[in-house]
């Protein structure tokens, strides 16, 4: 395992040591390793769910007309819309 050493302000210190305390982490280390694997695993979903709206973008084929077409199609179904 690698060793990390993150210079932290005494603010900083003071807030992990509290939180170490109130959430029963065994040392700020393992707080930080907390953190971490958090931080990874939402990274890991974003790019996950990223893909999957990628994916369903490209499943649902290509429109062929114009945009403004396309805009106007979708506002003209508007009910009570008057233009």
């Amino acid at each position: 395992m690698a060793d990390l050493s993150v210079p932290l302000s005494t603010d900083l210190q003071s807030y992990v040591d509290a939180r170490v305390a109130a959430e029963g982490f065994a040392d700020p280390a393992a707080f930080v390793r907390a953190l971490v694997q958090r931080d990874q695993d939402e990274y890991t979903r974003d790019v996950a769910r990223v893909q999957r709206l990628i994916d369903e973008g490209i499943a649902s084929g290509i429109i062929d007309d114009e945009p403004e077409n396309i805009l106007r199609q979708i506002m003209d179904e508007i009910p009570g819309r008057h233009g």
